[in-house]
């Protein structure tokens, strides 16, 4: 709950800290507005802590980059075209952007940019009235012409204008109302939820891109579910990742769980305390997040009905992984992001098999290089994915997980288990085969490997010995 006394004084903290009263003081002094503007002036009133500072102000860009030269160690006017100055004060990044009286084409998404001439025109033409919100200084005046702080008191989010107005100037606003509603914990009005579902499809003029860095927004989040679900009920997540509302067709195998939907985004829960729990305090996990929202995308395709009414998915791991790729690559996501997410749906199943029956030591090896530097993501991504209410078995599942990851240490002491490789390189290999390089010496790399693995270290000459004994098996 909000409270109003103390918001306040904290808007007056926010007034007094250096480098809004270097500017402020700056901008008076040449006769200028200023106010703090959006996120700041709103994580004020909530008490949470903010990181980028934002201004607006009735000075044109010109006049802006005077007044801020002086005062800034370095300056840049990227952003000049829609008004925006961006500079460093006093070792912190600021962007100070003319009134602004935007409108839309309704077709590209770049706006006509048309200065305005009061802070209360700037303010109605952003995206929810609990970002259009301005703390003018140094006076220390609350501007809120929409309502702002008393959405902020219900926790609701809600358009300045008409949503389908604000909507259809700026679709990309409705990415933006899942992710505010994760960030703060708010609900979306139900005027401006009918609004996203009626107007989704016009997501199609955003690029893939911005959808992308909207998504890793929302899985930066403490709750991205909440806005998970934004997505999925107004229908909007289909024109980007329809892969997870078809989740909600299939029932999970384990009739745990009104369907797979359900459990991905308990998985995904899990997942995010697991991060919090093993890695206090680490920047959120976005492709492990990510892969814990899709490891069971390859259900709906894999689903079989089998024999006395029982439910399979088989090979879903391996089906899933593709659709996972293909779909972050659409989106843009970096090979590095698309890599990781796809290899942990592939791998996500494996653990299981040795929950059933303890594995030899070349299992664990095989696990370790299959996983290679996403080990840990992959460790809690099989945690996270036990979500069985049978305490009995989900207490055997964490058992045996926490047994295979000593076993990993213990082999980890005994042998350089991060970078296994055989004990003989390609060179050797010719050497002691009399062959040159090709095919062969690959085939024989590939067995060396797999003894490696098979029987942990036997050292250079058994080793040498056992290729001996293959390649005259070969004849």
């Amino acid at each position: 709950m909000l409270n109003m006394a103390d918001g306040l004084a904290r808007l007056g903290a926010l007034a007094e800290n250096p480098v809004v009263r270097t500017l402020a003081t700056a901008f008076e002094d040449a006769g200028f507005d200023l106010a703090v503007v959006g996120g700041p002036v709103r994580d004020a009133l909530l008490g949470r802590a903010t990181h980028d500072l934002d201004f607006t102000t009735n000075a044109s860009p010109d006049h802006i980059l005077k007044i801020v030269t002086p005062i800034s160690t370095a300056q840049w006017d990227i952003g000049r075209a829609f008004g925006t100055i961006g500079a460093r004060v006093q070792g912190e990044q600021v962007e100070i952007t003319t009134y602004r009286a935007d409108s839309y084409d309704g077709v590209t998404r770049k706006p006509t940019v048309e200065f305005g001439e009061t802070i209360d025109g700037d303010l109605v033409r952003r995206d929810f009235t609990v970002n259009s919100m301005a703390l003018q200084v140094p006076s220390v005046k609350l501007v809120d012409p929409t309502g702002g702080v008393e959405d902020l008191i219900a926790g609701v989010l809600r358009t300045p204008a008409d949503p389908r107005i604000s909507f259809g100037d700026d679709p990309l606003r409705m990415l933006r109302a899942a992710r505010f509603s994760a960030q703060l914990a708010f609900r979306v009005d139900e005027a401006t939820s009918e609004a996203i579902t009626e107007l989704r499809e016009t997501l199609k003029i955003v690029s893939p891109e911005r959808i992308q860095s909207e998504l890793v927004r929302l899985m930066q989040t403490d709750d991205p579910v909440r806005g998970i679900r934004v997505l999925v009920d107004t229908g909007l997540i289909d024109e980007f990742l329809p892969e997870v509302t078809d989740l909600r067709l299939e029932v999970d195998e384990h009739h745990h769980h009104k369907d797979v939907y359900e459990h991905s985004l308990t998985v995904l829960t899990q997942a995010i305390e697991l991060e919090h729990s093993r890695h206090p305090g680490a920047a959120p996990d976005v492709p492990l997040r990510i892969a814990a929202l899709l490891h069971d995308i390859g259900k709906p395709r894999t689903r079989k009905l089998e024999a006395g009414g029982v439910v399979t998915f088989h090979h879903h791991d391996v089906v899933g992984s593709r659709m996972a790729r293909k779909r972050l690559q659409a989106l843009r996501f970096d090979t590095g992001t698309t890599d990781a997410v796809a290899t942990l749906i592939e791998l996500h199943l494996r653990f299981f098999g040795y929950a059933e029956g303890a594995w030899t030591d070349a299992a664990v090896r095989r696990y370790v290089r299959d996983a290679g530097d996403l080990l840990e993501r992959l460790h809690i991504l099989t945690r996270a994915d036990v979500t069985t209410r049978n305490k009995r078995k989900a207490g055997r599942l964490a058992s045996a997980y926490d047994d295979i990851e000593a076993r990993i240490a213990a082999l980890r002491e005994q042998e350089e288990l991060d970078s296994i490789r055989p004990e003989i390189d390609g060179n050797r290999i010719q050497q002691v085969l009399g062959i040159t390089p090709g095919r062969e010496v690959g085939e024989a790399y590939k067995f060396l490997l797999d003894l490696r693995l098979d029987e942990g270290v036997l050292g250079p000459e058994v080793a040498e010995q056992r290729l001996r004994e293959w390649w005259a098996a070969r004849g």
